[in-house]
């Protein structure tokens, strides 16, 4: 018995060492470098978000609620796209044009449009380019009705994305942005929702397009900025008397990705030059890193009381993270983990926390997660680990 409990409490000692030792995982080391403030934006919001991580690097009146006008087809154009991706719907799919999608439509009188005529079939793809390039309310309309009957119950499906992708001060009342009192959004949603377009590589491609053509008239995409700077390959342009000139545009540079968004501007000339003001900002003076992968093994703490005596931990998405250009090396990534996790352990469950900080400031959080479940072990493996873990507490 003495020889047993001698060597419950050396292996114990063992244990309790890596028990308590930090898990760290450094990932950068300081270097003092302050970060000029962002330009004087001149509009009625603006707010700037790196695509990959989401970190905000510029904002003002970023959640004051206003009115989107043509940035509102951003939503309708996301929602075809999941569609797409679903396989609910195909590009080849024939639309039938009604009244309302018609281009005489009263409504959209003085918009723009795409040109479709009523009674003929137009092929979804062509609408979609419609909806990106041309900005045509009714090839927006033809959509919203294709995809769920009517304007007004497609206007419903617009505010249920919304809502799943964290749009908290959005709501839509139709899907080409013509005004309404009820029809608002912010700069912060309209980042997120270009977040989310962008994750659908295959139709984000349609936002790069300089020009469409369509029964014959050859229009330009109104987002001047395609042609002034190779690296800006979307988004949307929108104007109403009440929205003022608008602008939500990204671009990819050395493999970083910047979204920006600028509402409320006063001329087109405006808008661009703001959003270029924001692009310069954030490229010049942030990076962005891909840390870790989604399901990437971080660290393999004890498990008591299991079938295994370690168990694989990770992250359940990808993590990237901004930080000021030159600071990389200032950055460190702590795995705090549960002291004593018991089995049984199931697969996604949470075990710890990463905790990411930059000079000591903490800039990203995120659950550490089993990338693997891990049963109960047998009876004489519960009984011993219970032993071991009693005396490595007593010594702890």
């Amino acid at each position: 018995m003495k020889k047993i409990i001698a060597l419950v409490a050396a292996a114990s000692l063992s244990l309790a060492a890596t028990a308590q030792a930090p898990q760290q995982t450094p990932i950068l080391n300081p270097i003092p470098q302050a970060t000029p403030s962002a330009p004087t934006i001149n509009a009625k919001a603006f707010i700037m978000i790196d695509a990959d991580s989401g970190r905000v690097l510029a904002e003002n009146n970023a959640d004051v609620r206003l009115a989107p006008a043509s940035l509102t087809k951003l939503m309708t154009s996301y929602v075809l796209s999941y569609e797409l991706e679903q396989g609910h719907v195909h590009n080849d799919d024939m639309v039938t044009i009604s009244k309302s999608a018609w281009t005489q439509n009263p409504e959209f009188k003085e918009s723009s449009l795409m040109f479709i005529q009523v009674g003929t079939q137009v092929k979804l793809h062509d609408l979609h380019q419609g909806i990106v390039v041309s900005s045509g309310n009714d090839a927006t309309t033809a959509v919203a009705e294709y995809l769920a009957g009517s304007d007004s119950a497609f206007a419903d499906v617009m505010n249920q994305h919304a809502q799943k992708l964290g749009m908290t001060n959005t709501h839509f009342v139709n899907s080409h942005g013509l005004p309404d009192p009820n029809h608002y959004t912010t700069a912060r949603d309209l980042a997120l929702l270009s977040q989310g377009i962008i994750k659908f590589a295959h139709e984000y491609e349609l936002y790069k397009e300089q020009e469409f053509t369509y029964n014959n008239i050859h229009q330009y995409n109104r987002n001047g900025l395609l042609k002034r700077d190779p690296t800006v390959d979307g988004l949307k342009t929108g104007h109403t008397q009440e929205a003022g000139y608008c602008l939500v545009s990204s671009a990819l540079r050395n493999g970083q990705r910047l979204i920006t968004v600028v509402l409320g501007a006063d001329s087109i000339n405006m808008r661009e030059q703001e959003t270029e003001k924001l692009l310069a900002y954030g490229f010049r003076y942030f990076e962005t890193s891909k840390v870790y992968q989604k399901r990437a093994e971080v660290a393999h703490p004890r498990v008591w009381g299991g079938s295994k005596d370690e168990v694989k931990l990770g992250v359940d998405k990808d993590i990237a993270l901004t930080y000021p250009r030159g600071k990389r090396e200032s950055i460190q990534a702590a795995m705090n983990i549960e002291k004593y996790p018991h089995a049984p352990i199931e697969a996604g469950q949470a075990v710890g926390e990463m905790v990411v900080t930059l000079d000591g400031e903490t800039i990203f959080k995120t659950p550490l997660v089993a990338l693997e479940a891990v049963d109960k072990g047998g009876i004489f493996h519960r009984i011993w680990d219970a032993l071991v873990l009693f005396v490595t507490k007593l010594l702890s």
